[in-house]
């Protein structure tokens, strides 16, 4: 019997394990970087074993010291999440070596699927439509475009797409740098890499008395960076491929092909077998996780199941239920990312001042109606670092049809208060509404089908993003009214002739500055550029505007909060974050012309040019490593290389001027 479970992980999975180790009774153990140190996954384990440093080499992927804190805190039994050590067959024999129980398959599962070379080969043998692996050495330009995967890995960590031939080694390099950093091995392997297709996955559980379920399938086609962004259950083209009813069933044949994949290797516990889909319903086989995916609780809400629960039967060595439960109405997961889309996908860090989700019915958990649950690794106030992976939360909604389904999500989305950090929340409502997805029309190239910049555009209009920043600086005139030791019951800027109007300035990320003039007179408020608008409620949380109208006027709700000089406005017109900006420059805070700023903080991992270079447009300057990602600082226009402040292997903070290009412009 297991009593007592750390998870060898962070986190969103760290939290979704204990919360159903909490339902059953058992004792959990929580193991944190220093980064981690103050992380709510910490805080709500039984006990705590601090992993000394930041980076997943000097924690997370440190076998030995997992198994020590297991062992010092009194569990019994591990389970390792997903990503980190999920896959690798060294640490499930060392878990076992120590006495302690595994959650999850045997480890010659694990060896005969953690290459994905090899793999291949094997699912191939057994009957398994596969795509071909490809010797980079042999790859000719006929073949391409070709896809580098990480042999060890998923994630999108460790994979490039190849176009030209000449990219080919450069890009294997850089693969094999990302897969070293985010699995400890920098193995890579090539193959035909299909433009467009669907990303179809099959949930498998298989106990240790011979009994193999194929639980459901699972659709993750809209991807970036080949990681998966939208899942969903059941999967919309297997869903009209059977509803044409001819000849064997697609679902039927994914299932078959799922149970052989899990039968050839005596596979127990969770799994996951990825294919690639084609519009006729043809797939290949693309790799076997053999852990639980970031995208489980979709399963879990279209059958009832708690698949955590499931392992930790399964690792105890009970059969699985007699029968397999029914699929029921659809369940979508969107993952809820620290990040820019519009700016090629850059990771977010900093702090999460709020992140509330309206009307979500729970967090971690099988959901018995219609709405939207919860699965996050942070909490108000939680820090995001530059060591793991940005995603904030996964969303998950589950109704009786798709539409609903959809319908719903983006609305809870809509209407969340994400305060803090650039997110892409506004590219996920966008998806979720876009006509494409509504009808089932969900490749890999989804982003790129349906215009990427489009799909990440704000979700409030430029006119509507002006009326909140009115209600942000009439909410701030009250606020300094109640913080006033003076007159603090009299209207802002109050005097008893009229006179000069108030101002109030404000940056948007997205549309620059904007100044806010108003007066607060006997008859109401005047605001330059509104004219009809009337102020109907304002305090330093929530001002409510009358706005006037074509067909009459129309009352609208805003509410505000405020963090330093951060602002921000939530309202149904959508989300908006401006920041403060003080009565008078400092001239410390500019930059010379040309300067290229750290987007995010992060490691140098090499240089690119050298100062007096002569640069073209794009060409690359230096190389930063955050988040266990590459991201590539290039030379915004041709010129001249004029001053380079960094060198390689040197730690940057957002905002530091990394170097400074002379455009042709300005010679």
């Amino acid at each position: 019997m297991i009593t007592n479970v750390l998870v060898a992980n962070r986190g969103e999975i760290a939290r979704r394990v204990f919360a159903t180790c909490r339902r059953m009774g058992i004792a959990t153990t929580a193991v944190y970087s220093d980064a981690d140190a103050n992380a709510p996954h910490v805080a709500e384990a039984d006990a705590a074993i601090r992993l000394p440093g930041n980076t997943p080499g000097e924690t997370y992927l440190r076998a030995e010291l997992i198994i020590e804190a297991a062992l010092a805190a009194g569990a019994d039994a591990i389970h390792p999440g997903y990503g980190f050590l999920s896959e690798n067959a060294e640490f499930a024999k060392a878990v076992q070596a120590a006495g302690l129980t595994w959650i999850g398959p045997p480890v010659a599962a694990i060896e005969q699927m953690g290459s994905k070379v090899e793999s291949k080969k094997m699912m191939d043998a057994a009957g398994v439509p596969v795509l071909k692996q490809l010797d980079a050495a042999e790859v000719t330009a006929d073949m391409l475009p070709v896809l580098i995967k990480a042999s060890a890995g998923g994630g999108g960590r460790g994979m490039r797409v190849v176009r030209e031939l000449s990219e080919l080694t450069g890009q294997i390099e850089a693969a094999q740098r990302e897969a070293q950093s985010a699995f400890g091995d920098p193995t890579v392997f090539c193959e035909r890499y299909l433009e467009t297709g669907r990303h179809i996955e099959v949930q498998v559980m298989a106990d240790t008395h011979g009994t193999v379920w194929a639980v459901g399938e699972r659709e993750c086609s809209i991807q970036r960076r080949h990681q998966k962004v939208v899942e969903e259950a059941p999967s919309p083209l297997v869903e009209k491929i059977d509803a044409m009813g001819e000849g064997q069933g697609m679902r039927a044949r994914l299932f078959e092909a799922a149970r052989l994949a899990s039968q050839a290797i005596g596979y127990e516990g969770a799994g996951t077998v990825e294919f690639l889909a084609d519009e006729k319903g043809d797939f290949f086989f693309l790799e076997m996780n053999t852990r639980l995916q970031v995208e489980h609780p979709v399963t879990e809400q279209v059958t009832g199941l708690d698949l955590v629960r499931l392992q930790l039967q399964v690792a105890a060595g009970r059969p699985l239920p007699a029968r397999q439960p029914e699929m029921r109405g659809h369940s979508i997961e969107v993952r809820l990312y620290a990040e820019d889309p519009a700016h090629d996908w850059q990771p977010q860090s900093g702090p999460v001042h709020k992140l509330d989700i309206p009307g979500a019915l729970g967090e971690f958990t099988v959901l018995t109606e219609p709405g939207v649950r919860l699965d996050t690794g942070v909490v108000d106030g939680s820090v995001v670092g530059v060591h793991y992976d940005p995603m904030l939360a996964k969303v998950i909604s589950f109704a009786e049809t798709r539409d609903e389904a959809a319908h719903l999500l983006a609305s809870a989305l809509q209407r969340a208060k994400i305060h803090g950090l650039v997110t892409n929340r506004d590219l996920l409502v966008r998806v979720l509404r876009h006509p494409a997805f509504l009808a089932g029309d969900t490749d890999t190239a989804f982003f790129a089908t349906h215009d990427l910049q489009k799909l990440s555009a704000p979700l409030v209009s430029e006119a509507d993003e002006q009326l909140s920043i009115v209600a942000a600086a009439l909410a701030d005139a009250a606020a300094n009214r109640r913080a006033a030791r003076v007159g603090g019951g009299l209207p802002s800027g109050w005097r008893n002739l009229p006179s000069q109007p108030q101002s109030k300035s404000y940056e948007s990320r997205l549309t620059g500055k904007h100044e806010v003039r108003y007066r607060l007179t006997r008859a109401g408020v005047e605001v330059e550029g509104h004219d009809g608008l009337e102020l109907l409620e304002a305090t330093p949380d929530l001002v409510v505007l009358q706005v006037p109208g074509e067909r009459g006027p129309v009352r609208r709700r805003f509410e505000i909060a405020r963090y330093g000089d951060l602002v921000a406005v939530d309202s149904p017109l959508g989300p908006v974050a401006v920041r403060r900006l003080p009565r008078f420059d400092d001239p410390a805070d500019h930059v010379a012309e040309g300067s290229l700023l750290a987007p995010m903080p992060g490691a140098v991992i090499r240089l690119g040019a050298a100062v007096g270079d002569r640069l073209e447009k794009g060409q690359p300057i230096l190389w930063l490593e955050a988040m266990k990602m590459e991201h590539t600082i290039a030379a915004p226009t041709a010129g001249v290389l004029t001053e380079l402040n960094v060198s390689a292997g040197q730690q940057v903070e957002v905002g530091a001027v990394l170097a400074v290009v002379h455009s042709e412009d300005q010679e």
